[in-house]
């Protein structure tokens, strides 16, 4: 194995084991009501009585899931399980099906809308503790919810999933994700994020109809999301899949380019892996017109006004990490592996927290640590940076 790789694979095994999961196991468990508590703020106090969120259990569940099938540590386990235990007791909708958006700090229901992308990330914690523990219930709760996503979000006219619902699966007027996005009814994060579990939920359950969506979702990025001329991802769309803004979003551009090779390699058709792999490429090629020459890759870029977000997210640097290493994995790239180590320098340097834990949210562009946004919380999870490492341990 090349020097360098075996040098970075003990770098990150000693950050994923010092560093991210301490960090949750010691700092986040809510043994008061149950799963994890809503909010460590940028300040690193921790906010209790803050909301749960969806997606930071799921994302809790998916990254201890995975960390305890390579590692086997009972630990990690054990926090695997509070989030299963959560997700499945409190979170999931057991009148309508689906997941709860969030839970108040006592874990009853506040905002009960399906968010499809937070629906996306049960399955993908489901389906990756099933992997690590055969446990039935995990693997049928998933199966439900996979179900639940083709029911009602599932355009079966002109393709492709619509963003959100209310509680009973109705039409609903806000169907943002956040403050930041725009209110259209298919966005190109959350067919990222169906994507990215059906290929976990395929690794482990070999249904046909699972297959043939799989499949779907890998032509609706190449075929309606990905611009043929600038290899960029456009983010929002109306229902007839006409872009409607003009922004880059270099993280969501490098992550796509290693998940939608990921599904490809699991379908194992052959035709779609040789269509797929030339994109692959073209897409983590485009991202890299946000790579800065200290080794960072910046957030976006709107393409209307100009305006550029030169902030280094944490969440972006990982995926950058693993998207270049992707290409150089399996398209034996060597300047991409080059990048790859130049960004993990430059993560090491300013991101990671060494004193309390974890990683900032982000470094801002003048150079400064942002304290801001929170260390833990709503969107703020070890899945990101916790993958990170865990695929260059599995990878290699």
């Amino acid at each position: 194995m090349n020097t360098k790789i075996t040098h970075l694979k003990a770098e990150v095994t000693e950050v994923l084991t010092t560093n991210i999961l301490p960090y949750w196991i010691n700092k986040m468990v809510d043994t008061t009501y149950g799963g994890f508590y809503g909010r460590i703020d940028g300040t690193e106090v921790c906010r209790p009585e803050a909301e749960k969120g969806a997606i930071l259990h799921a994302r809790m569940l998916w990254t201890f899931s995975a960390a305890y099938r390579l590692l086997k540590k009972e630990e990690y386990l054990d926090m695997a399980t509070r989030a299963k235990r959560y997700m499945i007791d409190s979170f999931y909708d057991k009148t309508h099906g689906g997941i709860y958006w969030s839970l108040t700090h006592q874990g009853d229901p506040l905002d009960t809308k399906k968010q499809i992308y937070a629906i996306g990330f049960a399955i993908y914690g489901l389906s990756e503790y099933y992997r690590a523990t055969a446990d039935a219930e995990a693997l049928t709760y998933a199966i439900h919810l996979f179900e639940s996503i083709e029911t009602h979000s599932f355009d079966k006219i002109k393709n492709g999933y619509c963003e959100a619902l209310t509680r009973e699966w109705g039409e609903i007027a806000d169907m943002r994700l956040s403050e930041k996005d725009a209110n259209e009814r298919k966005t190109m994060n959350t067919h990222l994020h169906i994507l990215e579990p059906y290929t976990n939920l395929y690794r482990v359950w070999k249904n046909e109809r699972l297959k043939n969506q799989l499949r779907n979702l890998i032509f609706l990025f190449t075929d309606k999301i990905l611009n043929k001329e600038t290899h960029h991802l456009e983010l929002f769309f109306d229902d007839d899949w006409n872009s409607k803004y003009s922004i880059v979003s270099y993280g969501h551009d490098i992550e796509a380019s290693w998940l939608i090779h990921e599904a490809a390699l699991e379908l194992k058709d052959p035709a779609v892996l040789q269509y797929v792999e030339p994109l692959v490429q073209k897409i983590a090629e485009a991202a890299t017109e946000g790579f800065t020459p200290e080794g960072g890759m910046i957030y976006e870029r709107n393409l209307t006004n100009g305006h550029v977000d030169a902030d280094r997210h944490w969440w972006v640097q990982a995926e950058t990490v693993v998207g270049y290493i992707n290409l150089y994995q399996h398209f034996a790239d060597e300047a991409s592996l080059d990048k790859a180590l130049a960004c993990w320098e430059f993560t090491k340097s300013h991101l990671i927290d060494r004193v309390n834990g974890e990683w900032f949210w982000s470094l801002r562009a003048d150079g400064t640590i942002n304290h801001t946004d929170d260390k833990a919380g709503f969107w703020k999870c070890p899945y990101h940076n916790g993958r990170m490492c865990m695929e260059i341990m599995e990878r290699f």
